[in-house]
């Protein structure tokens, strides 16, 4: 899910949130877990540092932006969502956004259903949300021609 909001510097930060929706076959908390794991393994500890994906060339996890839209490709997961505009506006002019990837179920917010404002910022905005998450500046990077 892609977003953009005021960052101290003045202008705009592009986010992008991921979260699992805990609905595997064995639960919620298997789910957390197999997430927790796959950011492990990818180098991305939870609730640990920032990490700064432009100072880690060999991170295996990346951001393309295309065609209006977020492409994350953290193995062995890919994942694509639309982004509005002012996102695409923010990551143009930043060359990142900052991925916020919590292992902390969202099962209200289904793929391909519309979230209301107030909804995304209580998740994302939550100390549960923000705490169980790798946080990661990536670099954005698009298709050449």
């Amino acid at each position: 899910m892609t977003w953009s909001g005021e960052a101290p510097d003045g202008s705009d930060m592009p986010y992008l949130l991921a979260y699992p929706l805990g609905d595997g076959p064995d639960g919620p908390e298997a789910t957390s877990a197999a997430v927790a794991q796959m950011l492990a393994n990818n180098g991305l500890p939870v609730g640990g540092d920032l990490v700064d994906g432009n100072a880690r060339p060999s991170l295996p996890v990346s951001l393309l932006v295309e065609a209006g839209q977020a492409v994350l490709n953290l193995p062995p997961l890919n994942a694509q969502c639309p982004a509005p505009p002012e996102w695409l506006a923010a990551v143009g002019e930043r060359g990142y956004a900052y991925l916020v990837f919590t292992t902390r179920p969202w099962p209200e917010a289904e793929p391909g259903k519309p979230v209301e404002p107030e909804a995304l910022a209580a998740f994302a905005g939550a100390d549960e949300t923000l705490t169980a998450a790798a946080h990661v500046v990536l670099p954005a990077r698009s298709l050449r021609v």
